[in-house]
């Protein structure tokens, strides 16, 4: 089933509340998706080359990580931790830094790339994850949450969403491909490279592929609904937008609010019910097959 969020403030001056106001978005959503969730958050401003990393072990040793960057890589990186989750700020390409790390941390998983963009995303249930990684404390412009019920991969914090492919691009979706295998394909005679088999991220990698081409978000997405076949509504983010779209049949459920001070964006309206100033807010369910996006 899952559950998305997103909320995007137009009010600069709510920015440090970000986190408060997702987080019980995201937790809302818990009877959609209780297996596990993510939250990608986007900073207002540009906070130089990071990543945010996964560890599979709880004790992973960040200090050996930090050594090791230093000695073969790049000097003096810089690496913020909290049990299984780090942020590394480094100035080096994504696909050397995924390469080095296959060779000497292959516990460790590259959950982001980018200047504006963490994800956190773990397996569990979505208040915990919400506690675990402090997400009422997060601050930014905007942010994109889903909360995951498997139905077609396993459940590990890799196959959570967001997904994202490139820098500052993700991607959460409800709903299910019947072609991620034939995008797969497609996508990997052009040498996109996947990192599971969930029929997410195949959609993810074709839009991202389609933005890297030189397309708009909204260009891609228009190229999507000719490529990706099923039930779908789908939730992006970059470093200055949200975009949002639903299949031809719009089958699985969506519901924005929009104030002066805020976009949100929810499966079903609990998740908006507790944002300030919703009894004013202009109410509607997006359209099938229309191309909805806003711009920080």
């Amino acid at each position: 089933m899952c559950g998305i969020v997103g909320l995007l403030l137009k009010n600069p001056a709510l920015n440090d509340s970000l986190g408060k106001l997702v987080t019980p978005m995201l937790e809302s959503m818990s009877e959609r998706g209780p297996d596990s969730a993510g939250l990608a958050v986007f900073a207002d401003r540009d906070q130089g080359e990071k990543y945010s990393l996964f560890a599979q072990d709880a004790d992973f040793d960040w200090d050996a990580l930090e050594r090791g960057l230093d000695e073969a890589l790049v000097p003096t990186p810089r690496i913020e931790s909290q049990g299984r989750y780090g942020r590394l700020y480094l100035s080096v390409e994504p696909d050397t830094l995924r390469h080095w790390l296959a060779e000497h941390f292959p516990e460790l998983h590259v959950l982001s790339a980018g200047h504006f963009m963490d994800i956190y995303k773990d397996a569990g249930h979505p208040a915990a994850i919400a506690q675990r990684y402090g997400f009422t404390g997060l601050s930014g412009s905007h942010a994109i949450g889903h909360t995951r019920m498997a139905t077609e991969s396993a459940i590990t914090p890799a196959h959570a969403h967001p997904f994202t492919a490139g820098q500052d691009f993700c991607l959460v979706h409800n709903g299910s491909l019947s072609n991620p295998y034939k995008i797969r394909r497609s996508l990997e005679r052009k040498g996109i490279h996947f990192e599971t088999d969930n029929d997410t991220e195949a959609a993810c990698r074709f839009l991202e592929w389609r933005l890297r081409d030189g397309d708009s978000l909204e260009d891609a997405l228009a190229q999507g609904f000719s490529v990706l076949d099923g039930f779908y509504t789908l939730l992006m983010g970059t470093q200055d937008k949200l975009a949002l779209v639903r299949d031809p049949f719009a089958c699985k459920p969506a519901v924005v609010a929009e104030t002066d001070d805020y976009v949100a964006i929810g499966s079903e309206y609990r998740a908006l019910a507790n944002l300030p100033g919703v009894k004013e807010a202009m109410l509607f369910e997006p359209k099938p097959e229309e191309i909805y996006s806003w711009t920080r």
